[in-house]
């Protein structure tokens, strides 16, 4: 299976509408399959409020800021969506979003989105969950602050929508993530807990952590991209510029090659080195009648002879006919 590789726009267009076009040209040429996009603004996610309650004080690269300046700063124009799915598609790049409320998928409905993805920290947010999933397309959940019964309760939404096209990614809600938290061996567990496929939100420094993802199954990878990092930003520290994005598609692409399938044939050019097997030839000469022993036998390379696993049963066995060293031995050579 190939897979689904996902570039996030997120903040890293400065607010300039030629950045962002510009990143989906780039997605493009460092081996993305899609481009993804957010839709909010700061009013649909929060409120214009600076009491304790809406100041960012959490250990984040964001802390001093309240939640509305950050969102207003990180927000992408729903007038530029069109532009930007055009300029994708241009490309031969899958368009989708992540909405963040109700009147966001309405709006992306009207844009014909292929899928929807919610991101880690609406998961809990049922309501949006069965409305988004009722739409019949296939969604993508990030899992980065859920508890197992929160994860339980979003897929349970969507199924309750008859929608049963469920991709939940690992996600760690640190930005940027340390390694050690990835904890990539909760991808299979989610898998085989809820019956649906995984994948990899990244929030990681390069991209050991997706390729190991992939080797456990993964079918999706979404990492941050940007065009370059001087354009500044909320998400601009922990974005993959467009040669790091591109080394790590080119490794998933040969970890997928490397996976392969369950095959226990052997190639014509494994065939051919299993001459450097080892195999039971005569080492010094035996003249008939005499007994195979030790000292007149041994499991050497190559692979001519009778295979090592019969050392002990012809161990003084009679030989027929006087053998020369460093003839291949054989069942017909003694009785």
């Amino acid at each position: 299976m190939t897979t689904f590789i996902i570039a996030e726009l997120s903040a890293n267009h400065g607010h300039d509408i030629k950045n962002a076009l510009s990143t989906v040209a780039a997605a493009k040429q460092s081996g993305a399959n899609a481009i993804k996009i957010q839709t909010y603004t700061a009013d649909t996610l929060t409120l214009d409020c600076k009491n304790e309650y809406f100041k960012i004080k959490e250990g984040t690269i964001w802390d001093g800021k309240t939640f509305h300046e950050l969102y207003q700063e990180a927000y992408t124009p729903w007038e530029w969506h069109a532009a930007i799915k055009q300029e994708a598609e241009k490309h031969g790049l899958i368009f989708f979003s992540t909405p963040f409320d109700l009147s966001a998928v309405d709006f992306l409905e009207t844009l014909d989105v292929p899928l929807y993805k919610i991101a880690s920290f609406e998961i809990t947010d049922i309501p949006l969950i069965e409305y988004t999933a009722s739409k019949g397309k296939p969604m993508i959940i990030s899992t980065g602050i859920a508890t197992l019964a929160e994860i339980d309760e979003a897929v349970n939404a969507c199924r309750r929508m008859g929608n049963n096209d469920i991709t939940l990614l690992k996600c760690t809600s640190s930005y940027p993530a340390p390694v050690e938290e990835a904890n990539l061996l909760t991808m299979p567990n989610l898998a085989q807990t809820f019956g649906v496929k995984v994948g990899l939100s990244d929030h990681t420094m390069g991209h050991a952590v997706a390729l190991a993802a992939v080797a456990l199954g993964a079918t999706v990878i979404e990492k941050h991209f940007i065009i370059d990092r001087a354009i500044g930003g909320p998400d601009a520290s922990f974005s993959m510029t467009p040669d790091e994005f591109k080394a790590m598609v080119d490794g998933i692409r040969q970890v997928e090659a490397a996976l392969g399938t369950v095959n226990y044939q052997l190639t014509d050019k494994i065939r051919k080195n299993r001459k450097f097997a080892r195999s039971l030839f005569v080492s010094a000469p035996i003249k008939a009648g005499e007994p195979l022993s030790k000292d007149n036998i041994r499991s050497v390379r190559p692979s001519d002879g009778l295979p090592p696993k019969y050392y002990p049963e012809v161990m003084g066995k009679i030989a027929k006919h006087d053998i020369e060293a460093g003839t291949p031995l054989d069942w017909n050579m003694f009785e």
